[in-house]
């Protein structure tokens, strides 16, 4: 469709407005004219009057000195000498008062003639003015009446046509047109063509900046100063640019950059290396990956609170922008305490040597106000294309190695396949995770806890384990921290209470007084809900609180000391007993532990396994048992494996024993059987000296995943004792 300009349109309108004016002022004109010509002939005949009144006196017509008349006087000679004196056409009537008249004599034409003498016998013309209508239109007529009103009167009417009149006039009025068209047309055609192309010229140029604002351009720049409305469009279309310029750097900030430390985003880091990829793919060079973490950042957030935490962050930060020089590399923060770092055209040594550079830069304490804080980091290397050619595989990998580096304390690690063999499988159990709490496929353990002095009293420690369809048993340390991250631990760990307490219920009912211990979760303990859920389990089975022993981990009193001492006083209150779990490995304070409404200390087996053959080990089992019998605690020692060390705690004082010296984990129904001191199946009886080792080994030798490595807490509700 072809386009019409605004000049076109401009200079259309300006012509149609032209013509229209034009055509105005000629039908203006012509009427004037007309009214003009009609004023000039009346004016003649009235003047001509006199004359005439000399005519019919000297034809007798008209009596000297007074009205009378004598028509039998007027002939056909009459008007024709009028006419030649007045040069106009003259008819003479008569009329009668209250009657009609009729013609006496006339120059006319004979139909002119004849219309006439018909209006006449009407009555006409008598009340109007002297202006009357003639027999033609391009004429004028007037009446005279020379005898005055009399009985009867003579009508003389002066008829003269309007041509010689408006010949003049419109001989000015044709001039004027032609004056018009000549000069007034074309300056008509020149100043609209000026006004369109001064209108349509910024319009133009604003069309312009607005297409280059579209396209991303905002160096637009005002037009000259005007006052007028162009001047305010320019002026506004270039605030509009600026404004547009300086949001949409906000937002393009916002979007690629971290609003605390200043650094590359993860979007913007992620969109750098899928373009160093590529370039990698086409030229054949190699680039490296590195994904950092920040060790114990958590506890820099509770102790000093998120401020320093912002600031630890943004020193950091500064200290990684000194390490790499090279302005191809991109350090970027993916979010909380992890950094990644990407660097184009180095391989694995060259990636090492920066990850040695980076742990060296945070070597040096850092003060923020005030405090002086050590930061430590761990770091994960993955090199393209030895351990991936595409994005995602090179993030993952690269990100198991930093919790690989992070598990061993080795502060940096580059990417091995055996990292990560079991992720895979480990993914697709927890798909299946659901269906095992649905399906009933969960089962509990309980492996005994003997007592060394000579009581009554029986103990065990609920284990949980996953009777997998296909896949056999599942140990917890193969989904539990899956669980954990996902939030459907508090599903597992709520059908874990649930079933022990009611297993306890019904070993009261078969006569075994059993004390049946409980491992609950750091996110248990700080759930507001776990008093009133507990308390509602042992009302639902009826289990006396008093044995159930539920064991907590130090990291999870801790973490939260002031929720956890509140849970832990609503949960003693219900009569259950508490007991702390691998003590001696997590960060307990002595002020924390005096306040705690505690029952028992479990010492973790690290410390049992040394204390033979270790000085230290044996002086940490026998400061913890003096310490705890000093509170009023009763010790659990962990992984007894050989007689040597059950003598040895038994010197010692320790209160109860675990480990499979004395027992595996045993099920539901050989806890009684072993109670009374039954003959048990081969995999229940217990086991001791290498085959004890041989086979807490093989319990452990799982790989744990890096979540597991970063949180010890997965294994709390399935650790082996």
């Amino acid at each position: 469709m072809r386009r019409t300009t605004l000049q076109s349109r401009f200079l259309a309108y300006f012509v149609l407005l032209f013509a229209a004016a034009l055509g105005g002022g000629q039908l203006f004109l012509r009427g004037t004219v007309a009214g003009e010509a009609r004023q000039t002939v009346r004016e003649q005949l009235t003047s001509v009057q006199p004359a005439l009144r000399d005519v019919l006196t000297q034809r007798g017509i008209l009596l000297p000195g007074t009205a009378g008349l004598r028509s039998a006087r007027i002939d056909s000679i009459t008007p024709t000498v009028m006419k030649s004196l007045c040069a106009c056409e003259v008819t003479l009537a008569i009329r009668a008062l209250g009657a009609g008249g009729r013609v006496l004599a006339t120059t006319l034409a004979p139909a002119d003639a004849e219309r006439l003498a018909s209006i006449l016998s009407e009555g006409w013309p008598a009340g109007r003015g002297g202006a009357l209508a003639a027999p033609r239109e391009d004429s004028v007529t007037v009446l005279w009446r020379p005898t005055g009103e009399s009985p009867s009167e003579l009508l003389v009417l002066l008829e003269k046509p309007l041509g010689p009149a408006m010949g003049s006039l419109r001989r000015v009025q044709n001039a004027f047109l032609l004056a018009a068209l000549a000069l007034a047309l074309p300056l008509a055609v020149l100043g609209s063509l000026l006004f369109a192309r001064s209108t349509a010229r910024p319009i133009r140029q604003f069309a312009a900046m607005a297409r280059r604002v579209a396209a991303g351009d905002y160096a637009v720049t005002a037009q000259p100063a005007r006052r007028d409305e162009i001047g305010e469009l320019s002026s506004a279309l270039v605030r509009m640019a600026e404004e547009v310029s300086l949001r949409e750097g906000r937002i393009t900030e916002l979007a690629y950059r971290d609003t605390l430390t200043g650094l590359p985003n993860r979007a913007l880091f992620t969109e750098r290396l899928q373009q160093a990829i590529h370039l990698s793919q086409r030229l054949g060079e190699p680039l490296s990956v590195l994904i950092m973490d920040l060790d114990q950042f958590k506890y820099v957030n509770d102790t000093l609170g998120h401020h320093t935490g912002d600031l630890l962050l943004r020193e950091v930060a500064a200290r990684l922008q000194r390490v790499l020089r090279r302005d191809s590399d991109t350090v970027a923060r993916l979010g909380g305490d992890e950094f990644a770092i990407l660097l184009p055209t180095e391989d694995a040594r060259g990636a090492e040597s920066v990850a040695r550079s980076v742990l060296r830069a945070l070597e040096d304490p850092m003060t923020l106000e005030g405090h002086i804080v050590d930061v430590r980091a761990s770091i994960g290397i993955a090199v393209c294309p030895q351990n991936g050619d595409d994005l995602p595989a090179l993030m993952r990998h690269a990100d198991v190695a930093m919790y690989t580096a992070k598990r061993h304390c080795s502060g940096f690690a580059l990417y091995d396949q055996r990292y990560d063999q079991h992720s895979a499988e480990r993914l697709s159990l927890m798909g299946e995770l659901r269906r095992a709490v649905e399906h009933n496929e969960l089962v509990l353990v309980y492996q005994p806890k003997v007592t060394l002095e000579h009581t009554a009293e029986r103990h065990v420690e609920a284990l949980l384990r996953w009777h997998h369809p296909s896949r056999g048993t599942v140990m917890p340390a193969d989904f539990i921290p899956f669980a954990e991250q996902t939030g459907y631990i508090k599903a597992i760990s709520q059908w874990v209470l649930n079933e022990a307490v009611r297993q306890c219920a019904e070993w009261r009912r078969e006569g075994l007084a059993v004390h049946v211990s409980i491992n609950i979760s750091a996110r248990d303990l700080l759930s507001p809900e776990l008093p009133q859920r507990f308390a509602e389990m042992l009302k639902r089975h009826g289990c006396d609180a008093t044995r159930v022993w539920l064991e907590i981990t130090e990291s999870a009193i801790f973490d939260d000391p002031g929720h956890a001492l509140g849970n832990l006083v609503r949960l003693r209150a219900l009569g259950c007993r508490i007991s702390i779990d691998d003590y001696g490995t997590g960060y307990s304070s002595l002020a924390y532990l005096k306040r705690l409404p505690v029952d028992e200390l479990k010492i973790d087996r690290s410390f049992v396994a040394g204390m033979i053959d270790n000085h230290h080990d044996e002086v940490i089992v026998r400061s913890t048992i003096e310490l705890a019998h000093n509170l009023g605690l009763k010790v659990v020692a962990e992984g007894v494996e050989t007689p040597a060390m059950l003598r040895r705690l038994r010197d010692l004082h320790c209160d109860m024993a675990q480990g499979f010296l004395m027992s595996r984990p045993l099920s539901a129904a050989d806890v009684g059987s072993w109670m009374r001191g039954a003959p048990l199946d081969e995999a229940a009886r217990p086991a001791t000296g290498a085959e004890a080792s041989r086979l807490r080994t093989a319990a452990d030798s799982a790989p744990r995943t890096p979540a597991e490595a970063l949180d010890e807490r997965a294994l709390v509700l399935g650790g082996q004792g």
